[in-house]
């Protein structure tokens, strides 16, 4: 039985208008989740509009420009609780041309809703989003079929998106879709069964949400500590102190660890441990600490600290996997930043080998040009070698960012393979 204080993170997705944003606001209005001055707010905005009810859009298009455009255009976080448990919401944007901001909210989801207008059927980027879902490593996807009062609530409509969406997915293999019929500003399967869909027998949403399984240990990796700041102190108290900061990204290490720091490979053993001030005997996956060492060894920012025999892949040359996010086309060749961890380094994009047609999802080769939003697979060779491990096994060393040096843009999110 799930603890009361397991949370869940889900991101919402989908085209533009398929009522994301309404259907966060009717899932934090039920649940209570909604202060009592924000909805007499919201109230006097809904009649400024000349809404009938609330419009639960309001409660997460919080940006000036997102409230008068009726869209989303940045990622709004939301926080709810049910006695079973605690959310965080990623409600995403469905324009194309925020699909990098999908790529941001879902990096750090468990689940993703992927939200399908019951009038417009499966789109593009409704397929765009469960790849992208996919390339993330979110294996819990709900499709919630929304919008079905429009449709006068027919069983034949969300059977036919339904095996629509099944059929496109299936090449993707994952283990666990959802498809649920809903109406997000009537309430119906939000929290309770609808009484107008009496022929859909399975769970409601807030049901399947209370029982998706987090994902606390996505990092199967071994131990992972990448250096972010070398802290020298040398006073009374603390006399020639040498620190390594940082964020535990794997496994769990503890005082007597011997380690290998990379690249270098030196090896020493693990003296100190420092969270929050206080000295502890162990530190575990997420926690940001500080270590010292029972060597003094060169060890710089962007360095990782890995236990010792337990290696991560070092190389100058990865294959990832990528979603373009720049208005200027990838430009073969041309030299770009490579962020990974805490460690910068020249790269070029050496080899373009397929792009994904979002239309069947389908690997297309002899590609010659990617633009913004295209998903696609590359060859990188990088100016310095980097540790690191596929995404599938860490999903903070498996991940980096490509920058344009020329603009300082980030251009591009991807997944080493």
């Amino acid at each position: 039985m799930k603890s009361e204080v397991d949370i869940l993170r889900f991101a919402t997705a989908g085209s533009v208008d398929d009522g994301k944003s309404t259907l966060i606001g009717r899932l934090l209005y039920d649940a209570q989740g909604v202060f009592i001055d924000q909805l007499e707010s919201l109230k006097g905005t809904s009649d400024k509009k000349e809404n009938s009810g609330i419009d639960f859009a309001l409660i997460t298009d919080g940006l000036k420009a997102e409230r008068e455009q009726g869209i989303t255009i940045d990622v709004a976080y939301r926080y709810f609780s049910t006695p079973r448990r605690k959310f965080i919401i990623a409600d995403t944007p469905g324009h194309v041309q925020y699909t990098r901001n999908m790529f941001t909210g879902a990096s750090n989801s468990d689940l993703a809703i992927i939200l399908i207008d019951a009038r417009k059927g499966v789109l593009q980027q409704s397929k765009r989003h469960l790849y992208i879902s996919w390339l993330l490593g979110i294996k819990q996807i709900i499709v919630a079929i929304n919008k079905m009062d429009l449709v006068n609530y027919e069983e034949k409509t969300f059977d036919f998106i339904k095996k629509d969406f099944l059929s496109i997915s299936q090449n993707l293999k994952l283990p666990k879709i959802d498809v649920i019929p809903i109406s997000a500003l009537n309430g119906d399967n939000i929290i309770s069964k609808s009484n107008n869909m009496k022929w859909y027998k399975n769970q409601t949403l807030i049901e399947l949400l209370e029982r998706a399984e987090p994902m606390n240990n996505k990092e199967t990796s071994g131990m992972r500590f990448p250096v972010q700041l070398v802290n020298r102190v040398d006073n009374e108290n603390t006399k020639d102190y040498r620190g390594f900061l940082g964020t535990l990204v794997g496994d769990e290490f503890s005082i007597g660890t011997e380690i290998n720091v990379l690249p270098s490979n030196f090896n020493a053993k693990i003296t100190k441990i420092i969270k929050s001030g206080l000295e502890v005997d162990i530190a575990k996956i997420g926690d940001s600490v500080s270590i010292c060492l029972d060597k003094e060894i060169d060890i710089s920012r962007g360095d990782m600290i890995v236990k010792h025999g337990d290696l991560p892949e070092i190389s100058n040359k990865i294959i990832a996997n990528v979603c373009w996010m720049d208005s200027e086309p990838m430009n073969i060749k041309k030299k770009y930043l490579f962020k990974h961890c805490n460690k910068t380094t020249k790269c070029i994009v050496q080899e373009l080998v397929y792009k994904i047609d979002m239309e069947t999802l389908e690997q297309q080769k002899d590609v010659s040009c990617i633009e913004m939003n295209d998903v696609c697979q590359v060859s990188i060779t990088l100016l310095k070698s980097i540790a690191y491990d596929t995404y599938s096994k860490n999903q903070t060393t498996g991940a980096f960012i490509l920058i344009d040096s020329d603009t300082n843009n980030t251009v591009a999110a991807g997944t080493i393979s």
